[in-house]
């Protein structure tokens, strides 16, 4: 009986341990696939609007401390700007602005600090559940930090991506097998705040029922309904303020492939540090290493991962990168799993040993 190597830098082997050579081959050549296309750099279809967003909503918060209404100030602040009030997706809930506009901002920018402080501290724990101790250990951290760089400015405190992505990530981090009520909480305040992070909602209620996992799919569902009742109303409220003849944007549907969050995923972390050549392939090999995680909570990222790539390839423009913070403070973490992943890729593809059988009759 042969044995299997140690993981190189896994506690356990990766996903890609023991694939049939077929599989194997698919895999690398999809991964080769998706490197590919993070060269395909989108074309600009109008301007980056993410710094406007901040004094928009900055506006918006001083508009509701000084004690007017939060669809009111909306309403004017997104027409003296020539924001698009409709679809009234184009509007946040007013979750966080309302919340902001009763705290000073100090208390605002503390209250972000600690949120990011928490969820690095999940995700540090369960970076230990993967990695032995030394080099490895130290490199996924370092790259996680690499992923929250944005996450603790205070000049972005009021960018509701930043609010969203620290809960999905620390609600992806505490999740664990009979003990899901903290991570479904996290999520519906995530939601309540940007409404995108419902995907992840989405993706955990389909894995939890792929899983068998009643209960914890009944939670899942239960706030989706709930996110869904409160939607209507915001909807409701923006179409009383636009009034019937107010002319929307047109909506979603940029269709610029994998290539945008890429570059996104690269402009939103650490990867900005260098060209888009060489940061925006940086960005889609982590997914290719999330892939390869293991365990259940590897299994969970990689499909949320997956899903928020295939949303923003397929509906974000150009000016919708900041998408990607949705999941960018794990992120680059699946770096850490490619040389495993490589490791066992190639040793599935590399391998001729046959086994000999020889009747011998008399």
């Amino acid at each position: 009986m042969i044995r299997p190597r140690p993981p190189l830098w896994l506690s356990s082997p990766s996903r890609f341990a023991g694939l049939r050579p077929i599989s194997a081959l698919v895999l690398l050549l999809l991964g080769v696939a998706l490197l590919l296309t993070a060269w395909m750099r989108p074309v600009e279809d109008v301007g980056a609007r993410g710094q406007g967003d901040l004094g928009l909503y900055g506006a918006v918060v001083d508009g509701v401390r000084r004690g007017d209404d939060y669809y009111g100030v909306v309403a004017t602040e997104f027409r003296a700007a020539g924001y698009p009030l409709r679809p009234f997706t184009a509007v946040r809930l007013p979750t966080l602005s309302v919340v902001q506009a009763a705290l000073p901002d100090s208390v605002s920018v503390v209250l972000l600090v600690l949120l990011a402080a928490a969820t690095g501290f999940a995700w540090t724990r369960r970076i230990g559940d993967w990695f032995g101790r030394g080099p490895p250990r130290i490199t996924a951290l370092f790259l996680l930090a690499g992923g929250m760089v944005a996450f603790v400015q205070p000049s972005l405190v009021q960018f509701h991506e930043l609010w969203g992505g620290l809960l999905v990530a620390w609600s992806l981090a505490i999740r664990r097998e009979g003990r899901w009520i903290e991570a479904v909480a996290l999520a519906l305040c995530a939601m309540l705040i940007r409404e995108t992070a419902a995907l992840y909602a989405i993706v955990m209620l389909v894995a939890a029922l792929i899983e068998r996992q009643r209960r914890e799919a009944l939670a899942w569902g239960a706030i989706l309904l709930l996110f869904v009742a409160i939607l209507s109303l915001h909807a409701r409220a923006i179409a009383m303020v636009a009034g019937p003849l107010y002319a929307g944007a047109g909506g979603w549907g940029g269709w610029h492939g994998p290539a945008l969050f890429a570059s996104g995923m690269a402009r939103s972390t650490a990867l900005t540090l260098l060209p888009w050549w060489l940061g925006a392939p940086m960005a889609m090999v982590a997914l290719v290493g999330w892939a390869a995680a293991p365990g259940a909570l590897g299994v969970r990222t990689a499909a949320v991962f997956g899903a928020f790539a295939l949303l923003v390839a397929l509906f974000a423009r150009t000016d919708s990168f900041h998408w990607v913070l949705i999941v960018a403070p794990a992120y680059l973490v699946g770096m850490a799993f490619l040389p495993d992943a490589l490791r066992d890729l190639t040793r599935t593809l590399l391998d001729r040993r046959r086994v000999r059988v020889q009747r011998i009759t008399r």
